[in-house]
């Protein structure tokens, strides 16, 4: 676990991670969505979890609230789950006292199950494709950002204690079923 102050500092470098990419994949002329993701499911590592939207804010992409950890967050700049394009789902993987949201998303495998339910009752479900674990340095956001289909991204790896942050992410692609 995470000594106090140094998980926010590995949440807020992964935020400009991904608004350093993620501003080059958002499609400003796109009006706002009226549908949007409202939970996630993934039964293979016991995830059930409301979404909130994440945007952009002083420029950095907005994370999940720490005092909410079980609270995952759909990236406003990307696509709703469902329609052409990537979405990308983003939590924490732990505060500095508990596990968080994505705590286990690093055990999801090849074929496995992920369900994104929208606010018109739709249900879209995903395969996952791979799992990988990147250096924050080489983050793949054209993989993140660009095509189709759902990425979930949360921190992980080494944490080190001297800078306080992840060294790494772990990303979940996956493939509407």
């Amino acid at each position: 676990m995470a000594r106090p102050g140094r998980v926010v500092l590995a949440g807020a470098i992964t935020g400009l991670v991904l608004v350093a990419f993620g501003k080059t994949y958002q499609d400003s002329s796109k009006p706002a969505a009226s549908v949007v993701p409202q939970s996630i499911d993934i039964p293979s590592i016991k995830v059930e979890a409301e979404l909130m939207k994440l945007g952009l804010k002083n420029g950095e992409v907005e994370l999940p609230p720490y005092e909410k950890p079980k609270l995952a967050g759909w990236y406003t700049g990307s696509a709703v789950p469902g329609e052409k394009g990537s979405s990308v789902i983003i939590g924490h993987v732990d505060t500095k006292t508990a596990p968080a949201v994505f705590f286990k998303l690093r055990q999801v495998r090849k074929g496995e199950v992920v369900k994104v339910e929208r606010s018109d009752g739709k249900t879209v479900e995903y395969k996952v494709d791979s799992v990988e674990q990147v250096h924050k340095d080489k983050f793949p956001a054209n993989r993140v950002y660009g095509g189709n289909g759902l990425k979930l991204v949360t921190c992980g790896g080494k944490f080190d204690y001297a800078t306080g942050e992840y060294l790494d992410n772990i990303i979940v692609y996956a493939s509407e079923a």
